[in-house]
C-alpha cells in the first residue's frame, strides 16, 4: 500500500464485547486497520464473524468497547453525539443491502434526506440532490417514488444519496444482496467509476465475485481480522 496517501482511519486493537444474559460474545478482538484517501476496500467474512460490528463501528454507528479508532485524526472516544452525527452524515455515505428509502417520498426527496440537516437551502439541496441522481444515471426517473423503479435503480437512488454530502468515505453493507445478477453487475460497475472517479469505497460482502472487484481484500474470522492484502 502507498503510505503516501492520507490516511482517513486508523483502528487499533479494537474489541467489542456484548452481555448476553451470562455469556460473553466478543465480536471484535484486539482488530487493527488503517483506511486511506481512495482505497477500494472489502471486507470478508461468514456469518457471526464480526464484520458487520467492523462496519458499524467504522461508520460510527457503535463504538468499541476497547480500543482507538481516529477518525482524520480525531479520536472518535472523545465526540459526543452531535459530533457522532456529524461525521454519519456529512463524513460517510451508507449504502444498504435493502436499499432503506422513504416510499412516499420520489427520488429526489429520498436523495435529499442527508441534506435537510445542513446549512443548504431549499433551491441549493435541490440542485445537490438532482446533481447526484445525474452521477447514477438516474437523470429520467427523478420524480419516481421507489415502488416505481426496478431494485438496480433503487440502489442506485441509496448511492446517490450517500454520495449527496460528498463525503470522505462510502460504506456499502452487501450493495448487491438484494439484486439479480444483471442489476447487481450494474451497480459494482458503477461503484468502479467511484472509485476510479476518487472516491474512498468499502464494500462489506460474503461474495467473492464482489470481493475480487476491490483492490484490497479484508478477511475477519472469529472477531479477528485474518488477512489484509
Amino acid at each position: 500500500m502507498a503510505k503516501s496517501k492520507k490516511e482517513i482511519i486508523s483502528i487499533k486493537s479494537i474489541s467489542k464485547i456484548y452481555h448476553l444474559g451470562d455469556n460473553v460474545v466478543k465480536a471484535l478482538d484486539k482488530a487493527s486497520l488503517s483506511i486511506y484517501e481512495n482505497d477500494f476496500i472489502s471486507i470478508m467474512g461468514p456469518s457471526g464473524s464480526g464484520k458487520s460490528t467492523l462496519m458499524n463501528i467504522i461508520g460510527c454507528l457503535d463504538v468499541p468497547t476497547n480500543g482507538t479508532y481516529k477518525f482524520n485524526n480525531q479520536l472518535i472516544s472523545k465526540m459526543n453525539d452531535s459530533q457522532l452525527a456529524n461525521i454519519r452524515n456529512e463524513k460517510i455515505g451508507f449504502v444498504f443491502q435493502t436499499f432503506n428509502l422513504l416510499p412516499k417520498l420520489n427520488a429526489v426527496q429520498n436523495v435529499e434526506v442527508p441534506l435537510i440537516y445542513s446549512s443548504l437551502n431549499r433551491k441549493e439541496r435541490l440542485e445537490r440532490s438532482k446533481e447526484a441522481l445525474n452521477i447514477v444515471g438516474l437523470s429520467d426517473r427523478m420524480s419516481h417514488k421507489p415502488n416505481e423503479l426496478s431494485g438496480g435503480q433503487r440502489q442506485r437512488v441509496a448511492i446517490a444519496r450517500a454520495l449527496v454530502n460528498k463525503p470522505s468515505i462510502i460504506l456499502a453493507d452487501e450493495p448487491t444482496g438484494n439484486l439479480d445478477s444483471k442489476s447487481g453487475e450494474e451497480i459494482l460497475k458503477f461503484l468502479d467509476k467511484l472509485h476510479k472517479a476518487g472516491n474512498t469505497l468499502i464494500i462489506v460482502t460474503h461474495e467473492k465475485s464482489v470481493a475480487k472487484r476491490a483492490k484490497r481484500r479484508i478477511e475477519i474470522f472469529d472477531g479477528k481480522i485474518t488477512l489484509d492484502e
